[in-house]
């Protein structure tokens, strides 16, 4: 009776952690967002509106994207851009976000080349990061091996991580679009992207050798 009562405790547990975690994680979400703009609002109107400080932060968003699209607007953001870029520090800053930010928001992957695997924090873990660049100047110089730059995300949120210089040899590409790789990080790896096998020469021979080791392939 007691192992019973035991086991529908638990599964019972089981249940309810999932859904009241995430009910607590988008109540708080809310009222952080709600709060923003919505102590403005009470002082503007005089009145409580649950909801409307998360209304009105859509809004803004909505209405600062459309003056973005227009001519007037580019030139504004323009000017603005440009003014921040004249500040010490704050424009090395403004510079990094917006990179990131277009990386991740917009639908040009100017900064990620492609999605690449690679051996870290140590030998036998693997992670997922992007390639930027082919390293270059002083930082490749110290080497005789060729580096590329590998931006690695952390998880779930993708607009920080780390920037690792990384032997071309050890660095592994994906077949996944930088889209797709960007869901498996915020995911923490429960969105999987469609298994892309490409058959070529090596592909096909790769294949091969797989069938040979195991019959039932």
């Amino acid at each position: 009776m007691i192992k019973q009562v035991r086991n529908i405790f638990f599964t019972g547990l089981l249940v309810l952690t999932p859904i009241v975690v995430t009910a607590y994680v988008f109540y708080q979400l809310f009222s952080k967002v709600d709060g923003l703009l919505g102590g403005k609002l009470v002082e503007l109107t005089g009145r409580t509106i649950p909801g409307m400080g998360f209304v009105a932060v859509i809004l803004l968003i909505l209405f600062v994207g459309v003056v973005a699209r227009n001519f007037i607007g580019k030139k504004v953001i323009q000017l603005g851009e440009d003014f921040v870029n004249r500040i010490p520090m704050i424009n090395r800053i403004y510079s990094a976000v917006q990179q990131l930010s277009q990386a991740f928001f917009s639908g040009k992957r100017a900064v990620f080349q492609k999605a690449v695997l690679i051996e870290f924090p140590q030998k036998g873990s693997y992670c997922i990061g992007f390639q930027t660049s082919e390293t270059r100047g002083e930082i490749q110089r110290q080497t005789e091996k060729e580096l590329l730059s590998i931006f690695l995300p952390t998880s779930p949120n993708p607009t920080s991580g780390y920037l690792l210089f990384v032997p071309k040899e050890k660095v592994y590409s994906l077949q996944m679009t930088i889209e797709e790789a960007v869901k498996l990080v915020i995911s923490g790896g429960s969105v999987l992207p469609e298994d892309r096998v490409r058959l070529g020469e090596e592909g096909a021979e790769v294949l091969e050798e797989k069938r040979k080791a195991d019959p039932g392939l």
